[in-house]
């Protein structure tokens, strides 16, 4: 039994940066004897522990056959018989494909410490068009500001190419794509995430509608996609599980942009939709996007202004004349604000 520390931790450490998962790959090893020494399984597909004191995960060596469509289309093997390189040999680039022992020493089958000397993408096998994920993937590793300025190597994109053309992508669990969405856009370099889905020719089906990958004007992960939507006319995400804090942050934005000070009716009627009060602190962060530029004081009184109104007046009035008095309301802090 032999534990090595393989990819991103062993990428990152020679590039000098400190890598904020570590995993392991155990060569020579069967679940029994894992969980005999205090592992914890997790693995749905194949043996992966947690470790006992550190809870990092601790892989067997396998390899993996492709059986089916989409990410979960493989079959996997992990006798006790595969080797280390036979598990490097699956992953998806050289650099990501290195492994180091317990000493330190630098496992490499497949150059890839050369490739990241020239800050380059290089597949690892011809089986990296076999798993579409790779290809998503790819794109999200341009958002690491250690990794942002590799080249792709020529027959990586031919490799691209082919899992475009196989249609697989569309067989992804909409789920892991959100996944490496959602990691992009926590990350420090959001935009190349979107660039490189445009550029690499990966919109359908998940980003049909993306144009402009513009969406780092702020931090907050839910004012960057709302930047992203509006940026393409709130017309992303069809085929995503967009979590409801997204939506609706997207659509607080979409409602917000309509305002105007010149245009009170449909002011008045888009206020009516918000719930200032729940969503002031949004809307302040929302506010900061060029794209409200021009009404943003406008927007930011009226917030402002309808927080401090108080609206239990209106139970004075019967049912029938309480939406006649809300809209007088309205229309007064409309014109005050302007």
């Amino acid at each position: 039994m032999n534990i090595y520390k393989v990819g991103g931790a062993v990428r990152d450490s020679l590039l000098g940066i400190k890598a904020t998962d570590t995993d392991w790959v155990v060569v020579g090893s069967s679940p029994d004897e894992m969980i005999s020494k205090g592992f914890k399984p997790i693995g749905k597909n194949f043996p992966v522990f947690l470790h006992p004191e550190t809870n990092e995960e601790y892989a067997l060596a396998r390899t993996e056959k492709k059986s089916g469509t989409g990410y979960k289309g493989f079959t996997f093997y992990y006798g006790d018989d595969v080797t280390l390189e036979d598990d490097l040999s699956r992953r998806d680039f050289t650099i990501n494909a290195m492994a180091q022992d317990e000493s330190g020493h630098i496992i490499d089958p497949f150059g890839g410490q050369n490739d990241l000397k020239n800050k380059l993408f290089k597949h690892v096998t011809e089986a990296f068009y076999e798993d579409p994920l790779r290809a998503i993937r790819l794109a999200r590793f341009y958002t690491y500001d250690h990794l942002k300025d590799f080249n792709l190597d020529e027959s990586s994109r031919n490799c691209i190419v082919e899992i475009v053309n196989s249609g697989e992508i569309a067989d992804l669990s909409p789920d892991r794509v959100w996944a490496e969405t959602m990691r992009a856009i926590n990350s420090s370099n959001p935009n190349n995430y979107f660039e490189k889905i445009i550029s690499f020719n990966l919109k359908e089906p998940y980003f049909s509608n993306l144009e402009i990958y513009q969406c780092d004007t702020h931090k907050n992960c839910l004012v960057r996609w709302s930047e992203l939507q509006i940026n393409n006319n709130f017309s992303l995400g069809k085929n995503l599980p967009i979590p409801n804090e997204y939506k609706n942050a997207s659509s607080l934005l979409e409602n917000i942009s309509k305002m105007s000070e010149t245009d009170d009716e449909n002011t008045i009627n888009i206020a009516k939709k918000i719930n200032f009060t729940r969503d002031s602190n949004l809307i302040t962060l929302l506010c900061t996007l060029p794209n409200i530029a021009a009404n943003k004081n406008f927007i930011l009184k009226l917030v402002n202004e309808l927080q401090n109104t108080d609206f239990a007046q209106l139970s004075q009035y019967s049912n029938e004349k309480i939406e006649e008095e809300k809209t007088k309301i309205y229309r007064t802090i409309i014109n005050k604000c302007k």
